[in-house]
């Protein structure tokens, strides 16, 4: 089964922007990307919402598409997942998970 998950969140307060922005371009992008069960990895930045002044309720957002969900699942139960996922929330506030397929 292939799908896509959609990560939401924002950084903990006092988290360095500079720090997470350099921990996420040398090792989360890399480190997911090279999973054998994911096609492509991506992190942005929300610039804001559209038509508003408002602040946007999240500041990042990552897209994973997975290729194959059980050997994903098995992947990110590795130790040096763990200890990447471990590096992620010493940065990251809420996170949102979501799951997706998309509509055809």
């Amino acid at each position: 089964m292939s799908a896509k998950l959609l990560a939401l969140f924002n950084l903990k307060t006092g988290a360095d922007k500079a720090k997470y922005l350099e921990w996420a371009k040398s090792v989360d992008l890399p480190t997911v990307n090279g999973l054998k069960s994911v096609d492509n990895f991506q992190v942005f930045s929300i610039q804001g919402l559209l038509g508003s002044d408002e602040k946007a309720p999240y500041e990042y957002y990552e897209v994973i598409d997975i290729n194959q969900m059980d050997e994903f699942l098995g992947e990110v139960s590795t130790d040096a997942m763990q200890k990447v996922a471990a590096q992620f929330q010493t940065f990251t506030d809420d996170v949102i998970f979501m799951l997706s397929d998309e509509v055809k």
